[in-house]
């Protein structure tokens, strides 16, 4: 099965949360936070939303950071993913 996004939506994979804090502190599940950062599986095509031209500013492959709270989670095949508006996405990485 394969998600295709429609409109100014964006698939997104999560990248994995860090598990230590920088000094070295083991975190346990539940205190893990949510990861802001994502690798891009999918996008839509754009085109006229609201009323206004949206043109897709990032692509397949591209890392991003995205709001923490936005989008919404799915799973497909025993895989999460998370689809979110373009204008969720608040950087490329590089």
């Amino acid at each position: 099965m394969k998600l295709v996004p429609l409109f100014d939506r964006v698939v997104l994979k999560q990248l994995i949360a860090e598990e230590t804090t920088k000094s070295g502190i083991v975190l346990p599940g539940q205190a893990k936070e949510k990861p802001q950062q994502a690798e891009v599986i999918a996008v839509g095509p754009g085109g006229v939303v609201d009323g206004k031209e949206v043109t897709m500013q990032v692509k397949v492959g591209d890392k991003v950071i995205y709001s923490k709270y936005s989008g919404t989670e799915v799973e497909v095949e025993d895989e999460k993913f998370v689809v979110v508006k373009q204008n969720d996405i608040l950087a490329v990485i590089q």
